[in-house]
């Protein structure tokens, strides 16, 4: 199987070109293209999982109770005043 590549202009900061060429020449690397790829193949894949686990909570809709729920709720509701 051969995977075509295609050019793109993609903008980024000054510092982002300096630690993406750094981390190339730690890499024996000359450009940065395979890590800019490397980064969106895992961005990708980190919001195919996302959006597989939002399904599934989706699913569980409905099969709480009224009481869990309520319980469930002032729980998140203690656990957020607590990360402030």
């Amino acid at each position: 199987m051969y995977d075509r590549v295609m050019r793109t202009t993609v903008e980024i900061e000054d510092r982002q070109r300096a630690e993406l060429l750094k981390l190339a020449a730690q890499r024996g690397e000359k450009g940065f293209s395979s890590i800019v790829r490397e980064a969106i193949d895992l961005y990708l894949r980190q919001q195919r999982a996302k959006r597989a686990l939002v399904a599934e909570a989706l699913k569980l809709e409905g099969s709480f109770s009224d009481n869990e729920a309520g319980a469930l709720e002032a729980s998140v509701r203690e656990l957020r005043g607590k990360w402030r």
